[in-house]
């Protein structure tokens, strides 16, 4: 008689090779948690450098280093990972150098390892690559390249390093019927970029009064396939005064365009994408949610949701609101927005200024909250009140009055901490700070599962301030290291370069710091 024997495999019983296999097969977050199972299985995900790294990057959001070399092995991209995270866990830099500058820039900026600084009297943009060289003496090797204006029609310019472009935005000449002209071109190689639709756009084309039109303040965002124009108090062809929100896909053949009119009385004050698809604008009354769509194969702009900022006590209002922009290369994590805010009253000459965070993906999950509260938004709709959003899901701080803006990179924020001037009316040094609010990061340290350093964990905290009327943001815990060092500087920012990079602006020159 055949006999059937009951035999019972455990899951650890299978080669390690196939264990692994089945393992690389779970959502990041199901991997986290079988973590937690056993320290056996604990113990095989973390011999496996391609799970860990896994992890690393979509679990705790660890945005990797842009490396030269695609065929770098996993665990050497792991190992460069965790270098970089643990440097800026503990403020501590590996190298310091300094770039003279021969001329103080104009409108000077950051993105991606790349240094781009406006100088009209040479009728360019230089843009400036800095990198460290390997050795112990810690000298620094710039790469240059530049890019042709005319100074006497240039007005601003956007550029990402990701996509190799450069937007330059420059006056019409008298007598057109545009406001401006956009050209897109080639970072490397100063030419149109091999991807732009049409080498030049004209923006706000039939929409302005030619002879009246001179707006006192403009703002350009590039993101993905797209190019945004934001353009205050500019004089209509039919007359009054209006704000113009106008946005492109720089690709496409059809030369996708829309645009947005703004009541001047709405005080619209700034706009930042969010995704290819959304983009926040701030007026001093509301944050408002739009999308891109096509509708009835026409493209358009969608007003989705509308948020209130916290009411502020008479007579103050909010001067003026700016966003932080994400960097498109990181587009593809969860990522931190900063929203600043400077108020005024007729009765002070003080300007308090605030900032506040909150997560992109958070913005994006209130969209359905407001549409099932109140339905797609319309200009007349209500706002979803700051109780219902923002004391829960934001984090404030007060800034001095001299401190630079919030700079951030992923989860992480960097500021310098007080007055670039003392009350004695001297220069001096300030520390840098360093939050972390990456809330994977902020469980691991609860947990105990961090090195050591000079972290501490920060909850509840929330600024008292007789400004408001409802209460502030106090959600958002994060981890905060002050650097010991103290920088003689009156601006900064960071971003990514082969790892995390620091950049000081000090006189006239550049500081680079390198976190790796």
């Amino acid at each position: 008689m055949d006999q059937v024997h009951n035999i019972t495999i455990n899951f650890m019983d299978f080669p390690a090779e196939l264990l692994l296999n089945f393992l690389g097969h779970l959502d990041v977050y199901d991997l986290v948690r079988a973590r937690k199972i056993c320290s056996d299985i604990r113990q095989l995900i973390d011999s496996s450098s391609e799970l860990q790294y896994l992890i690393d990057v979509r679990y705790f959001n660890a945005i990797p280093a842009s490396l030269p070399d695609c065929n770098i092995a996993v665990a050497t991209r792991r190992q460069l990972l965790q270098e970089s995270e643990t440097a800026w866990q503990k403020a501590e830099y590996s190298r310091r150098n300094s770039i003279p500058m021969s001329y103080s820039p104009d409108n000077y900026r950051w993105s991606c390892g790349i240094l781009g600084i406006p100088a009209k009297s040479l009728e360019q943009i230089k843009f400036v690559q800095p990198a460290l060289s390997n050795s112990d003496i810690h000298t620094t090797n710039l790469r240059q390249r530049s890019c042709k204006i005319d100074s006497t029609a240039f007005e601003g310019y956007s550029f990402s390093p990701a996509q190799d472009l450069v937007a330059i935005l420059s006056r019409a000449a008298r007598g057109e019927s545009h406001a401006y002209d956009v050209t897109f071109r080639s970072l490397s190689e100063d030419k149109v970029h091999p991807e732009a639709a049409s080498p030049l756009v004209k923006a706000l084309d039939n929409q302005i009064d030619s002879e009246l039109f001179n707006s006192p303040y403009t703002q350009t965002m590039i993101f993905g396939d797209y190019y945004g124009l934001f353009c205050k108090y500019a004089h209509k062809a039919d007359g009054g005064v209006v704000d113009f929100l106008q946005i492109w896909n720089w690709k496409s053949k059809d030369t996708f365009q829309c645009l947005e009119i703004f009541d001047v009385d709405c005080e619209t004050m700034n706009f930042s994408f969010l995704t290819n698809d959304r983009f926040l604008v701030a007026s001093a009354r509301e944050l408002m949610l739009f999308s891109l769509d096509i509708v009835d194969s026409v493209n358009a702009i969608r007003f989705i949701a509308k948020f209130s900022f916290p009411a502020l006590r008479d007579p103050f209002v909010f001067h003026y609101i700016t966003f932080n922009p994400i960097p498109f290369h990181a587009s593809t994590h969860n990522q931190l927005i900063a929203i600043n805010m400077c108020m005024s009253a007729p009765t002070t000459t003080k300007s308090p200024y605030f900032t506040f965070y909150i997560e992109r993906n958070t913005v994006l999950e209130l969209e359905s909250t407001y549409i099932s509260c109140y339905g797609e938004a319309t200009r007349d709709s209500p706002n979803l009140p700051w109780s219902a959003w923002g004391s829960k899901y934001t984090r404030f701080f007060k800034n001095s009055y001299s401190s630079c803006i919030h700079r951030i990179f992923g989860f992480r924020t960097a500021e310098l901490i007080g007055d670039l001037v003392s009350r004695e009316g001297e220069l001096q040094p300030r520390p840098l700070r360093i939050r972390d609010f990456n809330p994977h990061r902020v469980m691991d340290f609860k947990a105990g599962n961090t090195i050591e350093s000079h972290q501490r964990l920060v909850e509840g905290e929330t600024p008292n301030s007789a400004l408001f009327l409802e209460p502030l943001g106090h959600g958002l815990p994060y981890l905060e290291t002050i650097s010991q060092e103290k920088f003689l500087a009156s601006d900064m920012t960071y971003g990514s370069k082969q790892d995390n990079g620091e950049m000081h602006n000090v006189s006239q020159s550049i500081e680079m710091l390198d976190f790796e």
